[in-house]
């Protein structure tokens, strides 16, 4: 059996009462615990700071009536109960900061109490499975008997009724959080110890932050995480500035980052500020900055180190001070070797480089981060989706597989979970919508398979010697360019690649082996492992 828990707001009219004379009035809170067939096993009693004394008087009534139910009082501080939005807002922080627990326990909202504006608003909430509950109403006899407990009915919402009501109220959803923010309780050490890291490094110095890894490993999100750490350490407080560097070409690169004069050049009819200039005070972060061009990465240094540049046909320098945030899929100290990255800027960079983790290597923050997109998902959809214990448990043991590529990372993990959430009957994610997403992430990891391979060909061979290479060749060559890359040594590489033959004693030296096989095609470990 499940414990039965109601949920309620003390009524400041409905339940006052302060001589012996209140226990022949109706009094719908105390009356909520003299319901025959209906024990309550704990009271959740929503008041305000002004209604304490009474707050202490129901609980005492309460256990006089039934002593075996537990009440837990909860304060929230609302000025005005007449007003929409404070009482949403107050009473959705209420449900956010609830620990609820359905298969345990039954819920049940109380609205019978409070003003109407509180009752419209546990209707949205419990409607919108923010709280998994259902709607209870109470009421005094009528029909002259002398009980002053009165009788009660319990609503059943009809989720699919209300969709035109939970549209009209979609402005009350809250901005999605960054995925990298506070909130999530990753449980990876080695993650745990950088974020450490960049909480000191941002509050103690001003200096370049470089940040590495694989495309949708959250860099994005993690500068602006550290943006809005020093926004609160009050060390900025300018705007936040992102770029990605990938989608700046020819002339217009310069313009976009530092602005121009009117009449620069052909088409230049008016001023235009610059990012660097829009983010003084503030953080600019160049996304993908290994794809800026020379001549631009020589003026990023200057205004890095000089804070001041000159905007494209001006005379005069601008002075922006502003920190610089970068990120980067790429090795830089190979474009350095190829000249196509600046050596000085580089060294400038890397003052601070932090190397965030691909998916597949944090697979125990993949729990913590499923519970963050859904309550994202609550937050930007307006509806509240949680999985049923099956599923979830079908899920985790997929995603934590060695099967499960995660190819894009967290951008292929929060899509999954959209997919799932949108998809789930009335709210919640069964074992059918999981199966269903499995099956749809090993078929477009599958079809990814082919353009990865030769994505990873091309980056180490050229697309010239790449195009040399028959067809038989280029899966095997691409599997061993893959362990090579994941491998941190030769050895480690070549027991991986010859597991099977190690084991029938038919490998010799492992990494000889695949020195020589990696000969064939011009290529050595050192090339291939820090592509």
């Amino acid at each position: 059996m499940r414990r039965r828990v109601a949920i309620g707001i003390l009524g400041t009219t409905l339940d006052a009462g302060r001589t012996d004379d209140r226990w022949k009035k109706w009094r719908p809170t105390v009356a909520l615990c003299q319901q025959q067939g209906l024990f309550i096993d704990r009271l959740e009693l929503i008041h305000g700071t002004q209604s304490r004394q009474l707050a202490t008087q129901i609980i005492a009534d309460i256990e006089q009536v039934s002593p075996a139910t537990e009440v837990r009082p909860h304060i929230i501080g609302m000025r005005d109960p007449w007003d929409f939005s404070e009482v949403y807002t107050g009473l959705r922080d209420f449900a956010r900061g609830y620990v609820f627990d359905p298969e345990k326990e039954d819920y049940l909202v109380n609205i019978t109490t409070g003003t109407h504006v509180a009752q419209i608003c546990w209707f949205l909430l419990t409607e919108a499975h923010f709280i998994p509950a259902r709607l209870l109403q109470l009421s005094p006899r009528k029909d002259g008997r002398d009980d002053v407990s009165g009788s009660h009915s319990i609503i059943d919402l009809d989720l699919s009724r209300y969709d035109a009501i939970a549209t009209r109220f979609t402005a009350e959803r809250d901005e999605a959080t960054s995925f990298l923010k506070s909130g999530i309780a990753t449980r990876n050490p080695a993650f745990n110890q950088m974020i450490d890291q960049i909480e000191k490094v941002t509050i103690r110095s001003r200096a370049p932050v470089l940040l590495t890894g694989p495309t949708g490993a959250g860099k994005s999100q993690l500068a602006r995480r550290i943006y809005e750490l020093k926004k609160a350490q009050r060390q900025v407080s300018g705007a936040f500035i992102e770029v990605n560097c990938a989608t700046l070409r020819g002339d217009q690169a310069m313009s976009t980052l530092f602005g121009h004069v009117k009449g620069a050049f052909t088409g230049a009819q008016n001023e235009r500020a610059g990012l660097m200039k829009s983010a003084n005070k503030g953080v600019l972060f160049l996304d993908e900055i290994g794809e800026l061009g020379i001549d631009e990465q020589a003026m990023c240094l200057r205004a890095i180190e000089e804070k001041r540049f000159l905007p494209v046909g001006a005379d005069q320098d601008v002075i922006s001070d502003f920190q610089l945030l970068a990120g980067t899929n790429r090795d830089l100290s190979i474009g350095v070797k190829e000249g196509r990255f600046r050596e000085d800027l580089f060294a400038r960079l890397n003052l601070w480089t932090f190397q965030l983790p691909a998916l597949r290597d944090r697979k125990e923050d993949i729990e913590p981060n499923l519970d963050f997109e859904l309550r994202r998902f609550g937050e930007r959809e307006g509806q509240n989706v949680t999985f049923n214990r099956e599923a979830r448990d079908l899920y985790l043991k997929f995603a934590i597989a060695p099967q499960a590529m995660w190819r894009a990372n967290f951008r292929d993990l929060s899509a999954s979970i959209t997919r799932m959430a949108t998809l789930a009957p009335l709210g919640r994610i069964n074992e059918e919508t999981v199966r269903d997403e499995i099956e749809r992430l090993t078929m477009l990891w599958r079809a990814g398979d082919a353009g990865g391979r030769e994505a990873i060909l091309v980056e180490a061979l050229g697309v010239e010697r790449q195009s040399r290479i028959d067809l038989f060749d280029r899966p095997q060559l691409a599997t061993v360019l893959e362990v090579c890359r994941d491998s941190n040594s030769i050895s480690a590489a070549g027991r991986k690649l010859f597991a099977v033959s190690r084991l029938q004693k038919t490998s010799g030296n492992d990494a000889d082996r695949l020195r020589k096989y990696l000969m064939r095609f011009d290529l050595s470990f050192e090339d291939v492992a820090r592509k």
